[in-house]
């Protein structure tokens, strides 16, 4: 529980990510463990300084969006140098702000294709090399939706892959050579903690099981 913690939502951009549902479920999660949770559809409140000191964890649900550096300022002091968390998924954290370098820089990764588009399934694998309170217990599972492929940070640490080429997805755009797509991680920026799981295409996907089970651990261990 992270009972008196502060967590501001913001959300906005594409609508095809469903971001006011997506919204609405990360807070009745945070809610449910006890934080005070705050909910805009503007990026002007993270260029509320204040606002956004007062917070323990930022929630950015904003995809293919643009954002001023009035705006992203205030977001990246808060986790470098005031050790304020930030955790999100899919577009909504990393598929944000396409322009902003210092924003991909700052979560890990930078949404690049989704080989054979929605209603792909595929298998969510832990890193059981690497343990960790987030993934604790979590078996692999498997998912339909969008399965990511993204420009990752190679300092960020891996907590779930998944496998490309996948076997189910036939023709256009592909990945020849095998690989392990990083798909959950954690990550330090500065002082602050970054959390990241790269599924969320449509609110129902994290709805339940596993998916709903790690947002909830990252949100609370990216407000620690």
């Amino acid at each position: 529980m992270a009972e008196g913690k502060k967590a501001l939502i913001v959300w906005g951009g594409w609508d095809g990510h469903e971001p006011d549902k997506v919204a609405r479920l990360f807070e009745q999660i945070l809610q449910a463990e006890g934080f005070q949770v705050e909910v805009s559809d503007t990026l002007d409140a993270f260029a509320d300084k204040d606002k956004v000191f007062a917070q323990n964890l930022l929630i950015p649900i904003m995809t293919m969006s643009r954002i001023a550096a009035e705006q992203r300022d205030p977001v990246i002091e808060a986790v470098a140098k005031r050790g304020i968390g930030l955790a999100g998924c899919h577009g909504g954290m990393c598929d944000a702000f396409r322009e902003d370098t210092e924003w991909q820089f700052m979560t890990g990764g930078q949404w690049v294709a989704h080989p054979g588009n929605d209603g792909v399934r595929y298998r969510i694998e832990i890193d059981r090399t690497n343990p960790h309170e987030i993934t604790d217990g979590i078996a692999d599972f498997d998912v339909v939706s969008e399965q990511y492929y993204l420009q990752t940070d190679p300092g960020n640490n891996v907590l779930a892959f998944t496998r490309f080429p996948n076997p189910e997805v036939k023709g256009g755009p592909h990945v020849d050579n095998p690989c392990k797509m990083p798909q959950v991680w954690t990550k330090r920026y500065g002082s602050g903690r970054v959390f990241y799981n790269a599924l969320g295409h449509h609110a129902d996907v994290l709805e339940s099981g596993e998916p709903r089970e790690i947002m909830r651990r990252g949100f609370i261990w990216a407000a620690s």
